[in-house]
């Protein structure tokens, strides 16, 4: 129990555990304190104070468009290719819309139930081709003797147009070539007794005609002119009597342009359309850069309108985003560079690439320019006129400064470094006279 006397200040209660004064709780404030001071202050920045996610933001916002360009032009390509029906620019080839092309031949025979298979390579074509089927070979380019008797011996049907020498030979040497011109203002009619010949009536064609043999007994030649030479053949393989081997000497009249003419078209719907399958082979020459069309004949058809878009998407991209030039602006350096800074870089430079000649001509251009000025001498005194006055400044032999401000250039550290030294006391002896 406790008293208080009147007037007395009162007592100081015990310092508690949780009181100010106590090491624990100033620690704790301590800590707080440095807490709620830190907590507003950001973090440090560093370089330009971008980071890798702001930095792809900005790049995104600014090629976005370009990207979406080229997707676009991407995607109307491979529509273009996908919806573009597959064709191609081969003579008389079953795929080939233009007017050379066998296309209408080809479709109208698709239509009539003969299955049609085009090719270009004579590997497949023998694949395909056997017995109970046609094989038609067109425009052989001279093929060699051995794969032309692995064509006539697939037990097909042969049809063979526009066909070289050994071609002709491995299929038949009942028939040969007239080696004629043939006139094309009338069309000449059948004259025989075939009855694929004998439906068409007359054709026209610009091959070089045909010929029988002297000793041939089982062929025939139709559509003949007054020598005899005609420009259809039918007769028998050699080595297989039961294979078939039909020869037209030219694809002319069978073309896109061509086929309706005169009896062309019956002719070619006969002569192909014996079997339910027609196998189709031109061989594919190869396109040379110096022949007709060059490069641009090796590329697919729709290779020409696709390069074509992306050329107007570039246009198109480039006048949109392009900028133009303004008038020429001068801004002061951001920072001043000290000369000498200047001179030690490009000396470090000079060395780093081993340009000793460089280095040992601009030392002399600058002491020259030095020393012409101390003897009062213009900027357009010529070499000798330096020299001489050089040499009455110092007494020094014309050669012996000659050699120093206009000699060879320094092959390496050491002489570059002797050359300079020796400019040097050259100046020096300029200055003191």
């Amino acid at each position: 129990m406790s008293l208080q006397v009147p007037g007395a200040p009162a007592p100081v209660p015990p310092a508690s555990p949780a009181s100010p004064a106590s090491p624990a709780s100033t620690t704790t404030s301590s800590s707080q304190s440095s807490k709620t001071s830190a907590a507003p202050a950001s973090a440090p920045v560093r370089g330009d104070g971008t980071t890798v996610a702001s930095r792809a933001r900005r790049r995104w916002r600014t090629s976005r468009t370009v990207v979406a360009g080229l997707a676009a032009a991407l995607l109307a390509g491979a529509v273009l290719v996908t919806l573009t029906p597959t064709t191609s620019t081969i003579r008389f080839a079953a795929d080939n819309p233009s007017p050379d092309g066998g296309m209408a031949l080809a479709q109208v025979l698709g239509d009539q139930g003969v299955r049609v298979r085009p090719t270009t390579s004579v590997a497949e074509a023998i694949g395909l081709a056997g017995p109970g089927t046609t094989l038609l070979v067109a425009d052989d380019y001279g093929m060699p003797d051995d794969v032309a008797r692995s064509l006539t011996g697939t037990g097909a049907q042969v049809v063979l147009v526009a066909p070289g020498p050994d071609l002709l030979a491995a299929a038949t040497d009942q028939v040969t070539h007239a080696s004629r011109s043939p006139d094309l203002s009338t069309p000449l009619p059948a004259r025989c007794e075939d009855p694929d010949a004998v439906a068409a009536g007359e054709v026209t064609t610009a091959g070089a005609m045909l010929r029988l043999a002297d000793d041939a007994q089982d062929a025939q030649v139709c559509f003949t002119d007054a020598s005899g030479a005609g420009h259809y053949a039918v007769t028998t393989l050699d080595d297989d009597p039961d294979v078939t081997v039909r020869v037209l000497d030219d694809a002319t009249g069978l073309t896109n342009a061509q086929v309706t003419t005169a009896g062309n078209a019956a002719l070619g719907l006969r002569m192909l359309g014996h079997e339910e399958t027609l196998v189709w082979l031109v061989p594919d020459r190869p396109t040379t850069a110096d022949e007709p069309g060059g490069v641009v004949a090796m590329l697919p058809p729709w290779a020409v309108p696709l390069a074509v878009q992306l050329l107007l998407v570039v246009v198109v991209l480039a006048l949109w985003q392009g900028r133009r030039l303004g008038p020429l602006a001068t801004e002061d350096l951001p920072v001043v560079v000290r000369s000498s800074e200047t001179t030690l870089g490009r000396g470090r430079l000079y060395r780093r690439s081993r340009a000793y000649g460089h280095a040992g001509a601009s030392l002399r251009a600058g002491a020259a320019d030095r020393i012409a000025r101390r003897l009062g001498l213009p900027r357009s005194s010529s070499p000798d006129a330096l020299v001489d006055a050089v040499c009455r400044a110092t007494s020094r032999p014309s050669e012996q400064v000659l050699g120093l401000l206009y000699g060879p250039p320094p092959a390496g550290d050491v002489e570059l470094t002797r050359l300079a030294t020796d400019l040097d006391e050259l100046e020096s002896e300029v200055h003191r006279a």
